[in-house]
């Protein structure tokens, strides 16, 4: 008999996911090496599994990936919700394939915290560009993690340049400041703006626009074209109050519509040139090598967490004294103290 769901859960109950099986690894390679879009999207699949077996496979593919001579750009496009983040990727995703590029679009869809579900909707939004046989959409959950991205949004980039794809965009959950871990996957942050953003600018926190690479006031077109440039206008002078990390480098504020199409010839130049200073300044693949280390070190992070309280003395340990915490039967500090006994314990006994 099937359990009967939550009336909170937000799941269809009649519906069904198609469990695929497992193929032999020159599959996957020689999928990737021709570009072909399904074969991606299916090792895509196998390093976001939860099961081992698939998680697995998805390890054993990303360590059997040749090294590649072709160069690529990762962007990471953040800004709030509303601000038109999907309708600019599509249009300077169109600008990327006139151009000769091959583009790949990473979208983090925020999840429930219900049932921790994710409407994986950012397709239908791009929809010209979704169906362009040169372009390759891939929206995938952000589940628990905090920062805008996904778990496995790094080894997704690493797929998606192995398939040939050149720009790599990865439009972020867009929830505020926390957006600033996408920084820590891509080469150039761009951020993102509304039509009269600049009249809450002091309510913006500084991490937000302090990681920003390039800032674009966006829908700068019709009625708002006036209130968009006058939002320029404030963003330059606040942007002079910022310090850029990359020596050389003043962060440009600049204006687009992706309905009237203006302004994308812009955007497109100031990545480049952005590139191009790292490049010169010789850090481009130093922050690449920064960033690998910084991943390493958070899934070593998440990997030693989940290890630890799959324990069964640390988890009861913790779910016991987690329960006296919340009733007020023992300081937080005085919890804290007997956990490390715990750990202590645990590990000197191995």
């Amino acid at each position: 008999m099937a359990s009967k769901l939550s009336s909170k859960s937000g799941i269809n109950p009649k519906f069904s996911v198609k469990n695929r099986t497992i193929k032999e690894l020159d599959y996957y390679l020689n999928g990737l090496m021709e570009g072909n879009r399904y074969i991606l999207s299916e090792c895509i699949t196998l390093i976001e599994s939860t099961q081992n077996l698939k998680r697995d496979a998805g390890i054993k593919l990303l360590s059997a990936l040749p090294k590649s001579d072709k160069k690529s750009i990762r962007i990471g496009i953040t800004g709030s919700p509303g601000v038109g983040k999907s309708t600019f990727i599509e249009t300077f995703g169109l600008f990327l394939i006139e151009n000769g590029h091959n583009p790949s679009i990473l979208a983090i869809d925020p999840s429930s915290q219900i049932n921790k579900g994710s409407i994986l909707g950012d397709k239908t939004r791009m929809e010209t560009l979704a169906n362009h046989p040169k372009a390759f959409i891939r929206p995938s959950a952000s589940g628990n993690i905090l920062g805008g991205t996904a778990a496995f949004t790094k080894d997704a980039i690493r797929l998606c340049e192995a398939a040939g794809y050149d720009f790599i965009l990865v439009e972020t959950v867009g929830i505020g400041q926390s957006e600033i871990e996408v920084d820590n996957i891509t080469d150039v942050n761009v951020l993102l703006l509304q039509p009269g953003a600049g009249d809450d600018i002091q309510g913006i926190k500084r991490g937000v626009v302090e990681n920003a690479d390039i800032l674009i006031i966006n829908k700068a077109d019709g009625q708002q074209l006036d209130l968009a440039k006058q939002t320029m206008r404030y963003y330059k002078n606040a942007i002079q109050l910022f310090h850029h990390d990359t020596k050389g480098w003043s962060t440009p504020v600049l204006m687009m519509s992706a309905i009237e199409n203006t302004g994308v010839k812009e955007v497109y130049q100031a990545i480049n040139d952005y590139q191009k200073c790292l490049t010169d300044a010789g850090i481009f693949q130093l922050n690449r090598q920064r960033q690998e280390m910084k991943w390493f070190e958070k899934q070593c992070d998440e990997m030693m967490h989940k290890i630890v309280f799959s324990n069964n003395v640390i988890n009861k340990s913790f779910n016991q004294l987690s329960k006296e915490v919340r009733n007020n039967k023992i300081s937080t500090s005085a919890a804290l103290a007997k956990m490390e006994v715990v750990f202590n314990s645990m590990i000197k006994s191995n």
